[in-house]
């Protein structure tokens, strides 16, 4: 009764966004060309075809290497499908995708699943030993990956095809439509792995791509328009955005590593209409001095998650780019959470937003029952996309059909939620709680600090005390620690204050404390 509600909602949902004009109606012929290739090959395998059937000669993506319509892209998705079946790969294999943002992502991604394996995709920035403990953990059986990656590739015996190889198995197969496989494969994200070690997190395929009408029912993304995708598609937030693109018909705009300035060509020159970044290429790309020289005019959408948005970077972004940045919170094993829309952020800065269509948010408290409006609790969700438990067994905790994200965050007194940090990031100093996205959000809001981080490192005396991280120009330790006890209370402000050059990140942009300096 549950998901046929979510669905029921996201139905809803999706008709209001074409009755909006953000979908476009389906002709017969390529409706009826759609649902052939989604029960053929499941919405992983038909994410190619779909918009190859509605609008076959419109460009469907732009990346290092050029063009392709998506008619292109489609039948080379096809070609490669049809050579990995001839080399016995398909239903029961896993096959591992390490590949950057270019075209051959979405051809190991739709060429894969069109045999009826499952899809898993490699986090670029793992070192050798890490790559080697995901393939065994996630039992891979082979490798599709960029030709820079060779060099981690000691050790790794199996079945593995470099780009190069890609192109050469491309264009030396069929580029009609394969065989229907008798089974989906699934799909399998890896988690981001800023509090532990990485972990699988499936899907099976009627569940891994919920209907779009949730997203649409707060962002209004336009059927047509180019679209940039900035963070990683082997992340959430960038694997959403790029398969909403395709199913939208939109042109997808990639490249392989972010460049501000070369972003900056990509959404002028293609006219993009919408731009995903995480929160630290939105702030290099404000930093930018040519921003002014640009007519991104066309820009109506900006989509940033993956990181906290903090108040002042929301705040930049909203006067520089107009009414048009959306905040979206999500997790790899819930997939989009909730969604702050322009006003949202305007009347309540740095918040997450309401959920969309089909998707429901509750805060507990430690008696498992809601907090009121304002109280601090753990965010438990349900949502259409959710993930039924880790690869290596073992799930998260749920009560009442809700599932834990793992972070603490309160509702303000309009619904709107906000994330006041991890829970295992919780610091206690002297007896007194402190999460550390509140200091962090107040030190990111100063015009002097481009960056900031907290952490708590162990005092014989307190227990544990804090540290604040910071990227900032012409301060000193004092002003830093001044400006805190300003505006907070005092067993919040850090003992200690290290000046940074940068915080470390991972590719998804969220900063990697364990990885900060400990002296």
């Amino acid at each position: 009764m549950l998901l046929r509600t979510r669905v029921i909602a996201e139905l809803t949902a999706l008709r209001a966004a074409v009755r909006a004009g953000m979908i476009g109606p389906m002709p017969p012929k390529a409706l009826a060309a759609t649902a052939r290739a989604m029960r053929a090959y499941g919405p992983l395998g038909a994410a190619t075809a779909v918009p190859a059937a509605r609008f076959p000669a419109r460009p469907g993506l732009v990346d290092d290497r050029g063009s392709l319509t998506f008619g292109e892209l489609d039948r080379r998705c096809n070609a490669l499908a049809n050579a990995l079946l001839a080399r016995g790969i398909g239903v029961g294999s896993t096959v591992g995708v390490l590949c950057r943002n270019h075209r051959g992502l979405l051809e190991a991604m739709s060429g894969s699943a069109k045999t009826g394996a499952s899809v898993l995709f490699l986090n670029t920035d793992f070192a050798a030993p890490q790559l080697r403990d995901a393939i065994e953990r996630e039992g891979v059986t082979t490798l599709l990956h960029d030709d820079e990656f060779t060099p981690l590739m000691n050790g790794v015996d199996l079945p593995r095809f470099t780009e190069s190889d890609m192109d050469d198995l491309i264009a030396g197969a069929d580029g009609t439509p394969p065989p229907a496989p008798s089974r989906h494969g699934s799909m399998v994200i890896l988690t981001s792995g800023t509090s532990g070690r990485p972990k699988g997190a499936p899907r099976a395929q009627p569940r891994s791509l919920a209907l779009p009408g949730g997203i649409l029912s707060k962002v209004r993304f336009r059927s047509g328009g180019a679209m940039f995708v900035g963070p990683p598609l082997f992340h959430g937030l960038g694997l959403t955005s790029a398969l909403l693109a395709l199913g939208l018909g939109s042109p997808l705009v990639l490249r392989r590593r972010f460049d501000a300035s070369a972003v900056l060509d990509d959404l002028e020159k293609h006219r993009c209409t919408s731009f995903i970044a995480v929160p630290v290429m939105l702030s290099r790309i404000l930093a930018t001095p040519a921003l002014n020289t640009r007519d991104l005019s066309h820009l109506n959408v900006i989509m940033t998650g993956g990181a906290r948005l903090d108040a002042g970077l929301g705040g930049r972004a909203l006067a520089a780019f107009g009414p048009s940045l959306y905040n979206f919170y999500g997790s790899t094993e819930a997939s989009c959470i909730t969604i702050a829309t322009p006003d949202d952020l305007a009347a309540a800065p740095g918040c997450v937003g309401r959920p969309p269509a089909g998707t429901r948010v509750a805060i507990l408290g430690d008696d498992d029952r809601p907090v009121p409006p304002g109280a601090t609790g753990r965010i438990f969700v349900d949502t259409p996309a959710r993930f039924g438990g880790y690869t290596g067994g073992g799930g998260k905790d749920e009560i009442g059909g809700l599932m834990a994200v793992g972070d603490l965050g309160h509702l303000d007194p309009a619904g709107r939620l906000h994330v006041d940090g991890r829970a295992d990031d919780m610091i206690v100093s002297g007896g007194e709680n402190v999460h550390p996205g509140e200091v962090e959000d107040l030190l990111a809001a100063h015009p002097a600090i481009d960056e900031a981080a907290v952490a708590g490192v162990p005092d014989e005396e307190f227990g544990h005390r804090l540290r604040a991280y910071v990227v900032a120009r012409g301060l000193t330790e004092d002003d830093v620690k001044q400006h805190i006890a300003a505006n907070l209370a005092r067993h919040k402000v850090p003992r200690d204050v290290i000046f940074l050059d940068a915080l470390p990140r991972n590719p998804a942009g969220k900063v990697l404390k364990r990885d900060l300096p400990t002296e």
